[in-house]
């Protein structure tokens, strides 16, 4: 072992003293510096240097070439021409939100290998060169347009992703060339044309992942020769039934996710024999006949929802702990559904109460009042609470799909109900059911019914798309929604369906399924990754320990998402006065204005009353916590300069070299954010008005914050870009001065920032005998 050890750092120091000789190949340099200046950016400081030789520190001395720290990076081989010469082999900026075209300059790095430039904000169509890029072998980008044919002749390609963004069109058959691919991720694209058959020739392809992309099916019949795939992926696919017969000798698989694919037939017998086979989703398909009647043990998790499945239940299902006894009698179609009535009251006379507001279900026909299954909170997501006793009235919740640290299925309401008419039992807790909530009625005489839904408004929204405050006009009154329908089977299903455009109630017999859209939301994404969910689980659902702080307009929190990156999240309250108009102004004008003193935007969502912006994260807060906060920074009077210098060009940039320009409205101290090197970032845009050349007077209600106002827009309305060079004034005197805008422990006419420093002014200006009037 020790030899081994010697050995090894024997070939390791004399790789690196052989770096240390060599020089970059100059034209690489030459290339790489144009690419990083059209590219706005700088090697890492202290792990490398562009300035001079980039093969150097970093990019030779073995460091971990994917560590966050070492963003942008560049690996160098430096063994060519005996050690006298060195050539970039592998290339990296990512997620660094940079903006530009894919520079010509690329051609003259003929050694790339590898090259990873995503998420950042990268325009315009990927060139037709890239294809003499010959050494390449992986290319993970984000462009748009059309995909170059010329793609195809990098024959050494083995990862390819190009995948979400705006590329068009088809996969091009020149693609068939990409023989020794392992990877494609092409998903949430917006693609066109039928899945290439071709892609069955990739015989070394592990990972496939084609979701969310407009592709016409059927899945090629070729796919049946990737034995090596591990990982499928395809959905949405539309024009093109599928069967499963094409996998029936890819017994590598571990992932198969084949959601909304148009697959049809019925589930392979043998799956059971796919012993490394660990998650299978076959959910919204038209999928037929009985489950497998095995599965191996690594298969943990199964979703074979929305299909037309019958049959009995094989007996893995019934022996799996997690399942109780009577989960068949939720099945539909299934045996139990079709026994005799367990209450003969007659055709359309029975009453089904189920109170949702609290933990008990109550079933009863007439009078009884007979109270059926308890909801505790032990009973966990998509439990089907069916028992022994027969007893009728059962629900089943479903996941939440957000990151939540409690995860209780119930929530104590009583605090948020008003009214002298409420009844004391009514409201004190609530079911939570973010993604779905089924409530069945088993037993039923068969016949026609009527079904009554009831929803009333507590004080306090509940769902996210169903506005029950607009539609109730007012607290503790009923929204009444009847249907029409007739069971046949004897049982009747509620479901309450959280989607993408507002809350479908679905009342399902066997006859079918009668949905109703009650209400739709409307949803502004910038990118998948800014929804609602996703924001939650950035800030652990908005948990006060990751509060930065609150303005005039909601809270913002500090959050995580799934890719590491720090984030503000913005949470526009509903209280304030901004609404979707003004929410949809904003993210028009962050978006159309990029200035490295302005914040960044990363993306927003609006999902019913929920107004979120997701902005990048700045190290050291506002200007006015490092003012006159708790903050332990040391602003030195160079950095002041810096400071107002920054925000001097930021706001430049607005009035003059924006277009459209902008008017921020609201200049002050709080929407000076820091950076970790103390740089200044104009933030909140949320009162920006776009400016518009042919008009000075904005007729709207004037906006921002008092002290800060100039005079003219104060009084009359009269908004040009000067009232921002006014309350930037105001900045420049808390910044010299040292106190804030407003101090109400002094004097009435010291109060505001301006009159005191007026008062200050003259008084110096008298002692040295100059008359100055303001």
């Amino acid at each position: 072992m020790r030899i081994l050890l010697l050995c090894f750092l024997s070939c390791f120091w004399f790789q690196l003293s052989f770096a240390q000789n060599a020089t970059t190949d100059p034209s690489e340099v030459r290339a790489l510096n144009s690419i990083f200046e059209q590219w706005d950016t700088q090697a890492v400081s202290g792990l490398w240097n562009i300035s001079g030789e980039p093969c150097s520190g970093s990019a030779i001395n073995g460091t971990y070439f994917e560590s966050p720290d070492n963003n942008p990076a560049i690996v160098c081989n430096c063994t060519y021409d005996n050690g006298t010469t060195c050539h970039i082999t592998k290339l990296r900026v990512y997620a660094l939100n940079k903006r530009g075209v894919f520079p010509k300059e690329f051609v003259a790095l003929r050694y790339l290998t590898y090259m990873r430039i995503n998420q950042n904000y990268f325009t315009g169509p990927l060139p037709a060169f890239i294809g003499n890029m010959s050494a390449l072998t992986h290319l993970v980008n984000s462009f748009s347009g059309p995909i170059p044919k010329e793609l195809g002749n990098l024959k050494e390609l083995t990862v390819l992703d190009i995948g979400p963004n705006n590329f068009s069109g088809t996969l091009p058959p020149e693609f068939g060339n990409l023989v020794k691919l392992k990877e494609l991720w092409a998903s949430n694209s917006p693609f066109s044309g039928k899945i290439p058959d071709f892609i069955g020739n990739w015989t070394q392809l592990a990972d496939l992942h084609l979701q969310g992309s407009s592709f016409e099916g059927p899945i090629p019949t070729s796919f049946s020769q990737l034995l090596a795939l591990k990982t499928l992926r395809i959905s949405d696919i539309y024009n093109g039934s599928s069967s499963l017969d094409f996998i029936k000798n890819l017994k590598s698989l571990t992932k198969l996710k084949l959601r909304n694919a148009l697959i049809t037939g019925t589930i392979p017998s043998d799956i059971g024999e796919y012993r490394i086979l660990q998650i299978l989703f076959l959910g919204n398909n038209s999928l037929s006949g009985p489950l497998p009647s095995q599965k191996s043990n690594q298969l943990q998790t199964i979703d074979l929802s929305y299909n037309f499945l019958s049959g009995s239940f094989p007996q893995w299902v019934t022996t799996v702990s997690q399942l109780l006894p009577g989960l068949n009698c939720l099945q539909r179609n299934f045996p139990c559904n079709r026994n005799a009535p367990r209450c003969n009251l007659g055709k359309g006379i029975a009453s089904l109460v189920m109170y949702t507001y609290g933990y008990r279900l109550q079933a009863c026909f007439h009078n009884d009042g007979i109270l059926y299954e308890t909801e505790d909170s032990a009973l966990g997501p998509a439990t089907f609470n069916v028992t022994s006793t027969e007893k009728w009235a059962v629900s089943n919740a479903g996941l939440f799909s957000t990151y939540r640290k409690n995860a209780s299925f119930l929530v104590n309401t009583l605090a948020q109900v008003t009214g002298t008419d409420v009844t004391p039992e009514l409201f004190q807790t609530s079911r939570v059911s973010p993604g779905s909530l089924r409530y069945y009625g088993l037993g039923l005489e068969n016949g026609p019914y009527t079904v009554t839904l009831h929803f009333a408004e507590t004080g306090t929204r509940r769902t996210k798309d169903f506005d029950i405050s607009k539609e109730a006009s007012g607290v503790n009154r009923a929204v009444v929604r009847k249907f029409n329908v007739s069971v046949s089977e004897n049982y009747l299903e509620i479901h309450l369906k959280k989607s993408r455009t507002g809350l479908i109630v679905g009342i399902a017999v066997p006859a079918g399924v009668v949905s109703l859209l009650l209400i739709s939301a409307i949803l502004y994404m910038r990118r998948k990754k800014s929804e609602k969910e996703d924001d939650e689980a950035a800030t652990e659902d908005f948990n006060p320990s990751n509060k930065l702080g609150e303005g005039g307009y909601g809270p913002v929190y500090k959050g995580t998402l799934s890719d590491g990156r720090v984030v503000a999240v913005k949470q526009l309250s509903v209280a304030s006065h901004q609404g979707k108009s003004q929410f949809v102004s904003e993210i028009v004008s962050i978006s159309a204005v990029q200035h490295r003193s302005l914040v960044k935007l990363y993306g927003c969502c609006i999902e019913g009353s929920h107004h979120i912006l997701v902005y990048e994260y700045l190290e050291n807060k506002s200007l006015d916590q490092a003012l006159f906060g708790t903050s332990n920074l040391h602003l030195d009077w160079p950095t002041r300069f810096n400071i107002l210098l920054g925000t001097a060009r930021g706001l430049a940039y607005l009035h003059e070299e924006s277009r459209p320009r902008v008017v921020h409205r609201d200049v002050k101290a709080s929407n000076i954010l820091l950076d970790a090197e103390l740089s200044p970032k104009i933030s909140d845009f949320g009162l920006a008005k776009l400016y518009d050349d042919k008009k000075t007077h904005i007729s709207t209600r004037v906006a921002g914050t008092i002290g800060y106002l100039a005079p003219e827009y104060a009084l009359f309305g009269h908004l040009t870009e000067k009232a921002d060079v006014f309350g930037f004034g105001v900045v420049v005197l808390e910044i010299l001065s040292g106190r804030p805008n407003s101090y109400h422990n002094l004097e009435p006419e010291k109060i505001y920032l301006l009159e005191w420093s007026k008062l200050h002014v003259n008084f110096v200006l008298v002692r040295c005998g100059v008359n100055l009037h303001f």
